[in-house]
């Protein structure tokens, strides 16, 4: 999958009838910011659109996040919140988790490390190419 200074990519491994109890994963990889925030809410939106939620972001491979990307991680949680679902970050940059203690925003989300124990299923990649608008579609 590539990636580039506009590029972010996204890849969800979800829910199957088979695992109702599993969490919805989804990687992103490269930038968060005013130019792909449109296209990752919908994406968003859609995967946590139904009952109880259960959505684990992985942001290891995120490079650049802005007021945009903070915007979208804030949306999802009210979403996901409002539907009594469960939203956990997977981060280990401590410079993220500064950042979120900057904008008083580190209390605001369930953050881990690495990915929770989940089992292990194919990964559908729903993006790649360098336009991020359509590596999120």
């Amino acid at each position: 999958m590539s990636e580039n200074r506009t590029g972010l990519a996204v890849t969800t491994a979800g829910r199957s009838p088979d695992e109702p109890d599993e969490p919805t994963v989804v990687t992103l990889r490269g930038e968060i910011d005013l130019g792909t925030a449109t296209p990752l809410t919908m994406r968003l939106d859609a995967l946590t659109s139904g009952p109880s939620p259960d959505l684990v972001l992985d942001l290891r491979g995120v490079t650049f996040i802005d007021c945009a990307g903070l915007g979208v991680l804030c949306r999802v949680r009210n979403r996901v919140s409002a539907r009594a679902g469960r939203l956990r970050l997977v981060s280990d940059s401590a410079r993220f988790r500064g950042m979120l203690r900057l904008v008083d925003l580190d209390e605001a989300f369930e953050i881990a490390a690495g990915l929770p124990d989940v089992t292990s299923r194919p990964v559908v990649d729903v993006g790649s190419g360098a336009d991020a608008r359509d590596a999120v579609r």
